[in-house]
């Protein structure tokens, strides 16, 4: 995707947890995506500090939905896939895209991957990788209008 395109929809979902969303859902408000699968260590790290943006600024209007994105046959177990969500404390919205056509629609090869849309839902920011968390960070808190050091 890129920058000031639109959130895509969510097709081809075939499981959501804690609640299904979509595109009109999260209009107004800004939006991560983050998509991750069991089968990856960096993905896992991120979990903690998607879950504490998550948190802390739900009253800043940030809505987090998580896309699984299975990188092999066997990340496609959904027990696993729920197990995992539970271990990480993961209570936003969480898609299986087994059929990798949300994946798609984003145009997304990584994980973890991190797609930020502002409250018009139009892309601000992408990264990929565990690095890239403090440049989402940064760019979280300019759409959100909040100072740095907060």
């Amino acid at each position: 995707m890129r920058l000031r395109e639109e959130l895509p929809d969510f097709p081809g979902i075939t499981e959501w947890f804690n609640s299904q969303v979509s595109k009109a859902d999260l209009a107004g408000k800004p939006v991560l995506v983050h998509f991750w699968s069991v089968s990856c260590h960096m993905c896992k790290d991120s979990m903690p500090q998607i879950n504490e943006w998550r948190d802390k600024y739900k009253d800043n209007g940030l809505q987090v939905v998580g896309i699984h994105m299975p990188r092999s046959e066997a990340d496609t177990d959904l027990e696993i896939i729920k197990e995992t969500i539970a271990k990480y404390e993961l209570i936003h919205p969480i898609g299986v895209d087994s059929e990798l056509k949300t994946v798609d629609a984003f145009q997304n090869e990584y994980v973890p991957a991190f797609y930020l849309f502002d409250e018009s839902l139009q892309l601000r920011h992408f990264q990929a990788g565990e690095k890239g968390l403090n440049l989402v960070k940064k760019r979280l808190h300019r759409i959100l209008g909040i100072e740095e050091d907060s």
